[in-house]
């Protein structure tokens, strides 16, 4: 299933976020050619850390945001698709 959302239509805040990591394994998070890998089971950081990695300055989710299987990927960064896509 796959489900699209306009950021600039649909507002997502803290508890938002917070949501879309529940239940989820990985969290990949991509700024510019920096990526940062959490493993949400093993060393899930506290909600105001995770919110932080997710929420861009506007307090809005980070575009493009993309939940595949059990991850949850935040932001682009073209080695990390090709990693998680097989691209």
């Amino acid at each position: 299933m796959t489900e699209e959302i306009d950021a600039r239509k649909v507002r997502y805040g803290d508890s938002d976020a917070l949501e879309l990591v529940e239940g989820k394994s990985t969290l990949l998070v991509a700024k510019g050619k920096k990526v940062t890998k959490v493993d949400l089971r093993k060393d899930r950081p506290e909600d105001a850390a995770l919110v932080g990695m997710m929420l861009g300055p506007t307090g809005n989710l980070r575009a493009p945001t993309l939940v595949v299987g059990k991850k949850v990927i935040v932001g682009f960064n073209e080695d990390l698709y090709e990693e998680v896509f097989g691209g």
